[in-house]
């Protein structure tokens, strides 16, 4: 007995040996009850940090300080490497035992069958792994531009995050977006080029598109060793030293570490020594206590400068944002993956190291942001939380501030992508899986209770007050969710048959709990389920979710644009609404006008002229907007909502017991008068096109964009390709994969993302209202 360590768990003493008994079985009891997708034949580790024999104690597995947690993402263009990167990460930490591929399907974090069948990311799957005594929580995201939202919510909560490049291509179309995503929620992140081995692959010309495109500093902290076919390893800029991967090793686990030598490599240690040179001025010149050490002790020669010190000094210049770390590598052919590693625990920061403004509010009280929730058939919704403050512990009432309700969690998992290990707490800074939360959605702010809340909103109003003088930036704080996008996309979708309708609102209803970006409205003509989303792949895999996941066949109507309508000049309208129903008299009086506004918009402008009585306001003010509101939603011209137009209330008169939604009726018909007489414009949604072609393919396929109304800003060169940039009616590129694969013989790609909404040109309008109306 003397072998086993004894520690404390409860105030009870129990052996480590006994808790990884209760604990292996618990995890052998919960992969039973495992998804029945999910492929057999991946060999998992019996736990994270547990590789063998050896066993620590539980206490070091499911808390780790603070200081040796990391929170992390990976974002990238579409086909860059993230999903493949992520698999090699988990197989050099012990996670699995056998590399996945995604174009076998049998990766970790693409569990979904979409995401095997289709070979791509979808939705964000979080993995947590141990590696050298740190604990990383590592979310793939997806790359395409459909899924932006998922990207967006994951970041929200992370602390940093790795942006994967095709070496080949450089910055590309998303690469750009999810950049400035992480920009938007100041996330240090380090660049990791992938596919050095790719023909093409330059690593010049991919770190001088992340200085020209991103506007970013790149820390050189790698050069590589050949390119294309000839890259066998990298080169340690900070180190001096050289990684070659054993060529016979299949797996690339064996690697060796060698100092450079003037003997053996005497054109690379030149090229080392300049880079390093060039690095340390770089890193003196973001940070001030670096730049005094090497002004200092250190200026007659920089080799003396220890490794240690400019480590230290580039964790500081990553977390100032002011440059990023470069590392290259080939995660496909098993390179440079274990340097990315350890450069994601030294460069990265903890999450004590990240300076979130809300947790001064809540002291040592939980705080915990809901960023993703996922329905499971057995455990039903089960909610990812990020912790911020506090501890979370299993049967814990909890408060959701946005849903202001109390509900309780039944169970507590580590996240390992679709396998998950129940565990009794988890403190501030971890990624927590939680089971039980019945209405808890994406963006919800869960604390310990209401009264926590209060105080926290207390002495945010105080703080508030002092820096603003008043408490809105207090309350937009405590409840910082993520900006949905609004839908692009739309089509109807229909049951099997009537009796189904309750199922199929019932799977739209999780749906839309997982998927914000995701809108389901009801058409008030035809009494038929609208589905609004971000893409024709959104919609695709939707669609397909409903049949796999609820087994019910739905039908979907033709994919449709949504349109937007605006009114081009100022008009005034009047009306009366007059009716008695029972002994009650409503009378409403209304004189209101319309008018164009340069500032773009989306929901109506409200404005109240001076003659309108403050009393009345004060009664009447929320029916009067809603009635604006409700009539804005649908235009005079194809039913899209309005955008860019003010309402101003001219005069107002109520009579005494007119109920609010008389009032509503009466405002809404007055301002749906006011726009049917006003010129009209439809606005169309316009796409920020990228398509990356070669050279032979580029007449075609410019010709193509000029049949579809497409607006060429400018041409690039990409090595042997050329780059098209330009704008292209979302109307017009319904389909456009297809037909860009059979003019390019599939050798093109590109990339699309919503830029704005500009007026049509009244040609191209009357065309569509005539189709619209069935005149053509």
């Amino acid at each position: 007995m003397s072998s086993l360590r004894i520690f404390s768990v409860n105030h009870k003493k129990m052996s480590s040996l006994h808790i990884n008994n209760i604990y292996c079985s618990k995890l052998r009891a919960s992969l039973k009850r495992l998804k029945p997708h999910v492929l057999l034949g991946r060999n998992y580790s019996s736990l994270p940090g547990l590789i063998g024999n050896d066993i620590k104690s539980l206490h070091s597995i499911i808390s780790p300080p603070i200081a040796k947690i990391r929170n992390i993402g990976i974002m990238a263009h579409i086909d860059a490497g993230k999903t493949t990167t992520t698999e090699r990460i988990l197989y050099y930490s012990g996670y699995t035992r056998s590399l996945g591929d995604v174009d076998d399907g049998d990766t970790v974090t693409d569990f979904m069958a979409q995401e095997r069948e289709r070979g791509i990311t979808i939705q964000s799957a979080a993995v947590t792994f141990d590696w050298k005594g740190y604990r990383v929580n590592l979310i793939d995201t997806p790359g395409h531009v459909d899924f932006t939202l998922e990207v967006e919510r994951c970041l929200r909560v992370l602390d940093g995050a790795v942006a994967v490049f095709d070496a080949s291509a450089g910055v590309e179309a998303q690469t750009l977006t999810v950049w400035r995503q992480a920009d938007k929620h100041k996330i240090p992140r380090i660049c990791f080029l992938n596919k050095m081995d790719k023909t093409g692959a330059s690593f010049n010309y991919a770190v001088e598109s992340i200085r020209e495109k991103l506007k970013a500093k790149p820390l050189l902290l790698q050069l590589p060793i050949g390119e294309a076919k000839t890259f066998k390893g990298v080169v340690d800029v900070v180190s001096k030293e050289k990684l070659l991967w054993n060529s016979s090793s299949v797996d690339g686990k064996d690697f060796e570490r060698k100092p450079l030598l003037e003997m053996s490599d005497p054109k690379l240690l030149k090229e080392t020594t300049e880079a390093r040179n060039a690095l340390i001025e770089q890193v003196a010149d973001l940070d001030d206590e670096f730049a005094d050490l090497v002004l200092g002790e250190f200026s007659e020669n920089f080799d003396l400068i220890p490794a240690e010190k400019l480590q230290t000094a580039i964790h500081r210049v990553t977390l100032a944002q002011t440059a990023v770390p470069v590392l290259c590598g080939s995660a496909l052919k098993n390179k440079g993956v274990q340097p990315l590693l350890d450069a994601i625990t030294m460069y990265l920061p903890s999450p004590e190291e990240r300076n979130y403004e809300f947790l001064q509010w809540y002291k040592d009280d939980l705080c915990a942001l809901a960023f993703k929730v996922l329905h499971d058939k057995q455990r039903g919704p089960l909610v990812f939380l990020r912790i911020y403050s506090g501890m979370i512990k299993p049967q814990l009432a909890i408060h959701n501030i946005n849903g202001n309700c109390t509900e309780r969690i039944s169970r507590l998992l580590l996240p390992f992508a679709d396998q998950h290990v129940e565990i009794p707490s988890l403190t501030a800074g971890n990624i927590a899986l939680t089971v039980g939360l019945k209405h808890t959605a994406t963006g919800d702010t869960i604390v310990s209770s209401k009264s926590s809340a209060l105080a926290a909103a207390r002495r945010a109003g105080r703080e508030g007050e002092k820096k603003h003088g008043q408490n809105s930036e207090a309350e937009r704080l405590l409840l910082a969710g993520v900006e949905i996008p609004e839908p692009v996309f739309f089509c109807t979708i229909e049951p099997p048959s009537v009796a189904k309708q309750p199922d199929l609102d019932h799977a739209l209803k999780c749906l839309q709990r997982e998927d914000p970006s995701l809108k389901v409205r009801l058409d008030p003509d035809s009494g038929q389920t609208v589905l609004c989303g971000m893409g024709e792949l959104h919609i695709e895999i939707i669609h397909d979710r409903i049949k796999r996941e609820y087994g019910l066949e739905t039908y979907l109507g033709p994919l449709q644009v949504a349109y937007r309508e605006t009114i081009l000049n100022s008009v005034c309208a009047s009306d009366t609404l007059d009716r008695t129903l029972g002994d009650k008299r409503h009378l409403v009086t209304i004189e209101l006008e319309a008018k164009p506004i340069e500032t773009s918009s989306v929901t109506p402008v409200i404005e109240y002229a001076e003659g309108v009585s403050e009393d009345i306001l004060k009664a009447s003010q929320e029916a009067i907007e809603n009635g604006i509101h409700s009539a804005c939603l649908q235009g005079p011209l194809l039913g899209s909502p309005i955008q860019d137009v003010a309402i101003t209330l001219h005069s107002l008169i109520i009579h005494p017991g007119t109920s609010s939604t008389m009032i509503s009726a009466c405002v809404s018909r007055c301002v749906q008068k006011a726009l049917k007489k006003a010129d009209k414009q439809v606005l169309e949604p316009l796409m920020n096109l990228e398509v990356t072609v070669t050279r032979d393919y580029l007449s075609p396929v410019l010709a193509d964009l000029a049949q579809r109304r497409g607006n060429i800003q400018e041409i690039q060169t990409r090595q042997d390709n050329r780059v098209v940039i330009g704008f292209v009616p979302l109307a017009e590129i319904m389909g456009y994969s297809t037909v860009l694969r059979t003019l390019t013989s599939g050798s093109a790609t590109f990339a699309v993302e919503l830029s704005h909404y500009e007026a049509m040109n009244p040609q191209d309008q009357s065309t569509l209202l005539n189709r619209r109306s069935g005149l053509t």
